[in-house]
């Protein structure tokens, strides 16, 4: 019997500017970070129910690329705010790269506010206030 999802995993580039995005601006919260046998840095953040996998490859990693439309594959991350308002000032102050600023959704019946941005690897980020 399914109890929940409960993570995603993701590849970053560089584990400090990872955590610095979603810890710091986002408000995940750092539940384990650590080194692994083979060189690699690991963090798990809980994001208020399900986590976010980070995993920083010693030998480094390249920026993400969007999934194509017509191919398999995650398109964004999206994080669930009072205020998308709010939150995207913080992210525009910050310097972070907006993609859509803030609109009214398209799918009311899930979410009333969106917006987009990247994450420092270039990975798609929705922002929602349902």
């Amino acid at each position: 019997m399914l109890k929940g999802f409960e993570h995603v995993g993701i590849t970053v580039k560089n584990i400090d500017r990872s955590l610095a995005f979603y810890v710091d601006l986002l408000g995940l919260e750092l539940r384990v970070r650590r080194r692994v046998f083979n060189g690699d840095e690991l963090a798990f953040l809980d994001a208020k129910g399900p986590m976010l996998e980070m995993v920083c490859p010693a030998t480094g990693a390249l920026t993400a690329e969007d999934v194509a439309i017509g191919r398999a594959g995650v398109r964004h991350l999206t994080f669930n705010f009072d205020s998308v308002d709010e939150i995207y000032n913080i992210l525009l102050d910050a310097g972070v790269d907006i993609v859509e600023p803030p609109r009214d959704a398209h799918n009311r019946d899930i979410a009333r506010r969106v917006a987009f941005c990247r994450d420092p690897d270039g990975i798609m980020i929705e922002l929602i206030e349902r």
